[in-house]
Parts: structure tokens; sequence; C-alpha cells
């Protein structure tokens, strides 16, 4: 495979550069001084260690899941690390179970009596490069820090289950804007790949080292290939992703416009709201059939692009078959 025309440094939020600079032993306080300002004072971990990121399931019938990285903090707490690129259908519900495999795991074969449900510490980290978190309507916050509380009055009911959802489309800080280390962590994963060298505003030991090992230069020829064929699967899920929000986009605005002609004689709010859920569908049926006449992806692979259910592609299939 020919090089791609490379930047100084690599892009760390490339399934390579990711787990290059976060998931190995030698470079692990880069990922403790990251977990550390995610936390924001809340919690320091002192150290930590890698665990097999591939979970088997107990029976047949469930399957392997693997995760882009998972680890234990010295005191028993331990994280899911994971980087999504496309908006993918019930992200939540699917960090929800993995979860649950980690609290599952530290049940006993036998006598869980003596155990007592003494469930340590669980967090799921989601790093999004790309998209916007599911449902988050207008809001433009780039950091959504949740735990289990009450729905009443917010109070705090369980601690030790945390989700941290980034949304890196939504940090928008310029250099000169970056007030403390968190700040920092974010922008060198959204820009890393279009620095050209290490600057006054991150003139820090633990960046200094994360510059040195993201830089392009010094990979070996074989970790350069790894690095590029990463880097062309990252782009392809933006030109996909690029496509279908421009196919939504357009398949949306037909759909308003003739929902609101449709609404004035039915009810101007009725058809509007039809307006955008025909907008809607029309848009993924088209991104569908174009991925479908790609013969690259599977069905499970083109509902998870589109964020829609593996039913409704087999019925986009169908009809895509029959000519319709």
């Amino acid at each position: 495979m020919s090089e791609l025309k490379q930047s100084k440094y690599i892009d760390i939020t490339t399934d390579y550069g990711f787990k290059k600079v976060f998931g190995s032993d030698t470079n692990k306080d880069l990922l403790i001084a990251f977990l550390n300002e995610l936390f924001r004072g809340r919690k320091v971990i002192a150290d930590l260690y890698y665990n097999k990121n591939e979970h088997v399931g107990d029976t047949e019938d469930i399957g392997t899941v693997i995760f882009d990285l998972t680890c234990t903090a010295d005191n028993g707490e331990r994280f899911i690390i994971e980087v999504q690129r496309t908006s993918q259908v019930n992200l939540k519900k699917r960090m929800l179970y993995y979860s649950s495999k980690l609290i599952a795991d530290q049940a006993p074969k036998g006598n869980r009596r003596a155990w007592n449900y003494e469930i340590s510490e669980v967090y799921i980290i989601v790093l999004m490069d790309g998209f916007a978190m599911p449902d988050a309507g207008e809001e433009k916050c780039f950091l959504h820090d949740i735990c289990l509380c009450y729905r009443d009055h917010g109070k705090i009911f369980y601690d030790d289950l945390g989700f941290i959802y980034i949304e890196l489309v939504n940090f928008v800080k310029a250099e000169a804007e970056l007030v403390n280390d968190l700040d920092r962590w974010l922008y060198v994963l959204k820009n890393m790949s279009s620095l050209n060298g290490l600057s006054t505003y991150l003139r820090k030991p633990i960046f200094e080292k994360l510059f040195r090992l993201a830089e392009y230069s010094k990979l070996k020829p074989e970790e350069r290939e790894m690095y590029n064929v990463s880097l062309r699967n990252k782009w392809d899920a933006e030109s996909i992703r690029s496509s279908q929000e421009e196919l939504l986009k357009r398949a949306r605005e037909k759909a308003m416009a003739e929902g609101k002609a449709e609404g004035r004689e039915e009810g101007r709010e009725e058809g509007r709201a039809e307006g955008e859920a025909k907008g809607k569908a029309a848009g993924k049926a088209e991104v569908i059939k174009n991925l479908l006449s790609l013969n690259k992806f599977s069905i499970s692979e083109i509902a998870e692009v589109a964020d829609v259910t593996i039913e409704f592609v087999k019925q986009i299939e169908a009809e895509k078959a029959t000519g319709k």
C-alpha cells in the first residue's frame, strides 16, 4: 500500500493512533493523565493495568464483545474507553450493556454470599469523533458526565457507575483559549494531525511526551502501514457520514416543504411533523441504497452507519431488488 501524504503528527483518534498513544504499559502515564483530567478532581488514579479487550460470552448464544481499550486502576476501578466515529443505533444502550459486562465479570463462580456484591467502580468513557450526542437537541456541550441520580431533586443515588461522553465536534476552543489540562487534552485529540509543533500553550512534560510519541517520521515501516490503513478507514467513515448527512438534509428540506404545503390544509404543526418524519425516512433510505450498491458492507454494518434497525435495511434491500 502506498503511503499517504502525511502531516507531522499522526491522528490519535484513528484506531491505530489511539492505541499507540493510550494502549501500552510504557505510555500508561498518558492515559492516567487523561482520565484524571476527565474526572476533574473527583478522583485521582495513581496507577492502572491493562486488561484483555476481548470479552467472551458465557455461553455460545452470547457473542464475543471487543472493547477499544479496557483497564483497571490500582484501587480496583474499571474503565472502558471507546472511540466512536459514526452515530449508531442505541449508542447509550450499547454502552450500558458494556458496563454490565464489567459488573457481571466481578461475580465469583461460587460462594456469592461471602462476596456480598462487593462491586468495584465502573466507568465508560466514550470519545465521539465527528458526530453529536444522540438526542442532544440544540445543546452544544462537549462533555457529558453522567451517573445515577434521583429524578426529582438530582441528588446522586449511586456514584460508582459512570458514563463520560466527549463530543469533539462541540469542542471549538483555540489554543489561546485553553485554560486547563482537560482543554489541552481535548484540543490535541481533535487537532493533533494538523499541528506543526508544540506551542507554548501545550508546553508541559506530559504533552511533550505525547508529541514525541505521535511523530509520524518516528514510526517504523510496519507501523506506518498499520497507521495508513487506520487513517483510510477513518476517512471512509467520515465520507459515509458526510454523504449521509447531506442526503438527510436534502430529503428533510424537500419533505418539510411538502409537509408545510399539506399542513396549510390539514394543520400547520401536524404537516410540519409529518414532513420531518418523511424527510428523515427518505434520506436514510437513500443512504442505505447507496451503501448496498457498494457491496462492501454487511447488513448490520449498514444499519449501524445509517442509524437504523437491521429490519429497515432488509426492507430497503428487498425494495431495491424489486426495482422500487
